[in-house]
């Protein structure tokens, strides 16, 4: 069984480090915009389970002025 690399099969990372995209101004202002938003499922999930805890934690809070 011959082991060897195919010449063909080589990293494309070096390519990829060199491209470019373009955007027009109104696309960029609307990627910017959207970086102020959760959208990750799984951390809006975390985030629900978070509060969730909280609103029962709140229950058991007793505010007395000494």
């Amino acid at each position: 069984m011959d082991n060897s690399i195919d010449t063909n099969e080589h990293d494309k990372t070096y390519e990829n480090e060199q491209s470019t995209v373009t955007l027009t101004i109104k696309e960029y202002d609307k990627l910017k915009a959207k970086q102020h938003y959760i959208t990750d499922p799984s951390l809006i999930a975390v985030i629900d389970k978070i509060e969730e805890l909280t609103r029962a934690l709140r229950k058991h809070i007793v505010r007395t002025e000494i």
